[in-house]
């Protein structure tokens, strides 16, 4: 009698690593990205709009709300991680940043959860940081690229359809472009796979 035998081949795979993103603003951007075999994979990404008719403290409790639905709703995360941000055009525009930071910081700590500080000796995930990394992909890496340009470019790194709508203002993309400059930082995906 003769029986087959079942050749395997195995393959060593790293395990699942999930990054949340932060768009801090009081109308943040929030997003969840999975890294699996080296390939980014969206989990979610959403934003809020909170009225300049309503008070900071309303505004705030709106954010704080928003990013611990999400959390509650996708974790775990093996690491958070936001935009980073020293000063805005004006004084107003700094505090209601930092204003918005506060409330996904306390959302974050309820779940156990901190943000990522940037160590010294790496770029800082600044603005025209993230735009440069994730609009490499489409041939020409671009500091100052606006919105829509930055949505093209998450659109094919995450291999999602040209006309995958994000949200009006690109809170969300903007949120996934952040994962997405922290993981091609880190080295944590393949870089020539997406390009």
């Amino acid at each position: 009698m003769f029986l087959a035998k079942k050749t395997t081949t195995t393959r060593s795979k790293e395990p699942a690593y999930r990054v949340l993103g932060l768009d801090l603003s009081l109308s943040p951007g929030i997003a969840a990205i999975e890294v699996r075999d080296r390939q980014p994979h969206l989990i979610a990404a959403t934003s809020v709009a909170t009225s300049s008719d309503d008070p900071d403290a309303v505004r705030s409790a709106v954010v704080e709300s928003f990013v611990s639905q999400f959390v509650y709703a996708h974790r775990p995360f093996d690491v958070v991680v936001r935009e980073d941000f020293k000063t805005g055009r004006s004084k107003r525009a700094t505090q209601t940043v930092f204003n918005a930071w506060v409330s996904a910081d306390r959302a974050l700590y309820q779940f156990g959860y901190t943000v990522a500080e940037d160590p010294e000796d790496v770029p800082k995930l600044a603005p025209t940081y993230v735009k440069k990394t994730v609009t490499e992909i489409l041939g020409k890496a671009n500091g100052k690229a606006e919105k829509d340009e930055v949505a093209k470019a998450v659109r094919k790194w995450l291999r999602l359809p040209d006309d995958y709508p994000f949200r009006k203002g690109y809170d969300d993309s903007d949120a996934l472009a952040v994962c997405l400059a922290y993981l091609i930082r880190e080295n944590l995906i393949d870089t020539e796979v997406a390009a």
